[in-house]
């Protein structure tokens, strides 16, 4: 069994909700900020009120990149992990408490960021330097994030000493693989800005070492997309098959996949580094392979998704040899944002192999192709998915139902967003092979000879995103619509089962001491001596984590 289904009681409703709440907001901010970074880059756009454009390019990235994602999958993990194991009277106050330090933390970096004193882009590179609130903003989101972290490692702790000799139902598995990656990966970035960034940003230092700091984010950097992915992954595995009538393929390859993601998406941040000075080509190498390695378990959940669907399809007496696919619940919005998704993944997964191949990145990095790939993973696959997840969970959180109306808006508003990313991320994607370049306003170049061939594709942009932007406002009405208008009743909470006389789980794929432990020596093996190396080869005379930064370098 995939475990007990428990009843989410009003409390923990509200709990849910007030994430949901944060991350459907921030998707107004976020979103109207990347319109106004399309028009910018057209060259026929000028910001009112002397806002600057990397002002919004920094709001964009930190609200939609790490404030939406960040609120929407603690608030859902919270929801699966209820369902599934239940939460205790002191574990509901622990969650209100992520919630709140969370809130504290993103107003404060959101504040400075409008303020115009904090407009150092998603990745807050130094010698970019930002208001010292900034800097402990972030913290607080970080550290309400890492509260979540034990909270769920707890419910999951109680529920196995309450059921001794049973499986972890799976969704609940699946997130705390989720948090271990997140709780592990976010030392790095924690590390550079309690030791690098704070410091400095004070005055109580005037130096930091540059590629440390740059090292320190991408060893978080690239989990983080795994972060944001893993949650779509729960939601494919563990929600799909029930909403299209049918079982989990396998419960034994769904945790293998997962345990997967675990072991090879930390161990990988220098592929966002390969053009950098300083760290060694063997290294840089070892990172790459490691990087490809996470093509196997993306693998694994298209087949063992697609045997799903056609499982379910050939049961229920589809014939052919694409019954099964053409009687799929196409009608049905909970399943085709989603499985739309699903499909985005596909270039966007082609795409991060080109990012992250050692040859080909070069022609690329830098580039707008980037941010185009960006969209693609986040802003498609996850962010559909999310949507996806929305259309039964919002009803289930306030006690209504997903009616007729509902879910053909919902179809129109996927059909909207398909259309504005293929705009969009299309255009991002050609101007990136013609060189432009990213995280720059049109002015940055205009009038040199690229310029000219690049304009259409700034064009596209700005269409893309001006349709994108009529799409989230779609998503916020039925957000509303769901969250106070839809009719009262019961919507289920689906979650997916084995189907009678499934193979056992192996007993291996639940020894947590083995898979951290395993998670932990590739992790060693990939950074110390790179990082060793990082400190020693410093310039003379600077300290381990600094050199003089006021010169630009």
């Amino acid at each position: 069994m995939i475990g007990d289904k428990l009843s989410l009681k009003k409390q923990d409703s509200s709990m849910v909700m007030a994430f949901m709440w944060v991350t459907f907001i921030s998707l107004l901010v976020g979103g109207l900020m990347g319109l106004l970074q399309t028009l910018v880059r057209t060259g026929k756009f000028n910001l009112p009120f002397g806002i600057g454009y990397y002002q919004i390019l920094t709001v964009h990235g930190v609200v939609l990149g790490l404030v939406l994602t960040t609120f929407f999958i603690v608030g859902f993990q919270f929801a699966l992990m209820i369902k599934t194991v239940g939460i205790t009277t002191a574990q509901r106050k622990w969650a209100w408490a992520s919630f709140w330090v969370m809130l504290i933390g993103t107003v404060a970096s959101a504040t400075m960021i409008l303020l115009g004193k904090a407009n150092v882009l998603y990745t807050f590179y130094a010698p970019l330097k930002a208001h010292p609130i900034f800097y402990f903003g972030l913290t607080f989101v970080v550290v309400g994030s890492w509260i979540a972290c034990f909270v769920n490692f707890n419910q999951l702790f109680k529920w196995k000493k309450k059921n001794p000799g049973k499986h972890s139902p799976l969704l609940a598995f699946m997130v705390v693989i989720n948090m271990l990656i997140w709780l592990i990966s976010t030392l790095g970035v924690a590390a550079t800005v309690l030791l690098q960034f704070i410091p400095w940003s004070l005055g109580l230092v005037d130096s930091m070492n540059i590629l440390v700091s740059r090292t320190l984010f991408w060893y978080f950097g690239h989990p983080l997309v795994y972060f944001w992915l893993l949650p779509a992954y729960m939601a494919w595995y563990g929600i799909l098959p029930k909403i299209i009538g049918g079982k989990i393929f396998s419960d034994s390859l769904a945790r293998l996949a997962f345990l997967l993601f675990l072991l090879f998406s930390i161990p990988v941040g220098f592929h966002h580094q390969l053009l950098e000075p300083g760290i060694d080509p063997f290294w840089k190498y070892l990172q790459v392979v490691l990087t490809f390695a996470v093509v196997i378990p993306s693998l694994l959940t298209a087949f063992s998704m697609f045997a799903t669907f056609e499982i379910t399809g050939r049961q229920k007496g589809y014939t052919g040899l694409f019954g099964w696919f053409k009687n799929l619940p196409w009608k049905d919005v909970r399943f085709f944002a989603p499985f739309m998704g699903m499909v985005a993944f596909i270039p966007a997964g082609a795409g991060g192999l080109i990012n992250a191949s050692y040859q080909l990145n070069q022609v690329v990095h830098n580039t707008i192709w980037v941010t185009g790939h960006f969209h693609l993973t986040l802003a498609t696959t996850v962010i559909l998915t999310f949507f996806g997840i929305s259309y039964w969970l919002v009803p289930v959180l306030t006690g209504r139902k997903l009616n007729k109306k509902i879910n053909n808006l919902g179809m129109i508003q996927t059909v909207v967003w398909l259309i504005g990313m293929l705009f969009m991320s299309g255009s991002m994607h050609i101007a990136g092979l013609l060189g432009a370049p990213r995280r720059s306003a049109f002015s940055n170049y205009q009038g040199s000879e690229q310029a000219a061939e690049w304009i259409g594709y700034q064009y596209g942009q700005a269409i893309g995103g001006s349709i994108l932007f009529i799409g989230i406002l779609l998503m916020l009405y039925i957000f509303i619509y769901m969250a106070f208008l839809a009719p009262k009743g019961v919507e289920e909470f689906p979650i997916a089962e084995l189907p009678t006389g499934a193979e056992p789980t192996p007993w291996v794929l639940e020894n947590w001491k083995l898979w951290v432990g395993i998670a932990v020596v590739l992790i060693l093996f990939a950074y110390t001596v790179p990082f060793i190396d990082i400190i020693q080869n410093s310039p003379p005379g600077s300290p381990p984590f600094g050199w003089p930064i006021g010169n630009g370098s």
